[in-house]
């Protein structure tokens, strides 16, 4: 079986800059755990555990929906929070107003995956790049310092949009240390 999901790659100059983000986050929250930049990615859709004929199936998938998107950009936002303002899980870089392309690609993929017989989330796209995960509570002292890096942390406006011109069915490998992502397949989107 493998752990499975399709995201989208990040240049390395994005790399850099979340690095940047990353390493003033971690100087006011180091018991947060903080996602190495190199392995940021943003998720299309997380399969689960796969046999290798749901993996081809999968792939399929895949190379179908990316055949169907001409390349496109995004923007980066702004930083953000998952779970409760008390609670918070996930500490996320958001995409500016996500392109219609990368809409598009998300529900061609979905359809493509409900094709061949996977479950599909129908909720709407939730374009982030995770940069942390809060595993234990935060002290009220961690939460003002969370907060006040969620405020003060900007997005440069010369910082370039990221050209999206490839999808990648991924592979994900847990451990102590954190999970480890391989590329299984890469397909570009349609250039016609």
């Amino acid at each position: 079986m493998t752990r499975t999901f399709i995201a989208l790659d990040l240049h390395t100059s994005l790399q850099r800059f979340l690095g940047e983000v990353i390493r003033q986050g971690s100087a006011v929250l180091p018991a947060v755990s903080w996602v190495n930049p190199t392995s940021i990615h943003l998720t299309l859709a997380f399969l689960g555990e796969l046999s290798d004929e749901q993996l081809a199936q999968a792939r399929q998938a895949t190379e179908a929906a990316s055949e169907q998107i001409s390349p496109f950009e995004y923007r980066l936002s702004r930083l953000g929070t998952f779970g409760s303002p008390r609670q918070p899980r996930v500490i996320w870089m958001g995409l500016g107003e996500p392109s219609a392309r990368l809409v598009q690609l998300h529900r061609a993929l979905q359809r493509e995956l409900e094709l061949r017989g996977f479950e599909v989330d129908r909720r709407p796209l939730a374009a982030h790049l995770t940069l942390a995960r809060i595993k234990s509570p935060l002290s009220p002292d961690q939460l003002q310092s969370l907060h006040h890096f969620l405020q003060t942390a900007q997005v440069p406006s010369f910082l370039p949009p990221q050209a999206v011109a490839q999808v990648n069915v991924m592979k994900s490998e847990l451990s102590r240390s954190g999970a480890c992502y391989t590329c299984l397949w890469t397909y570009t989107l349609d250039t016609s």
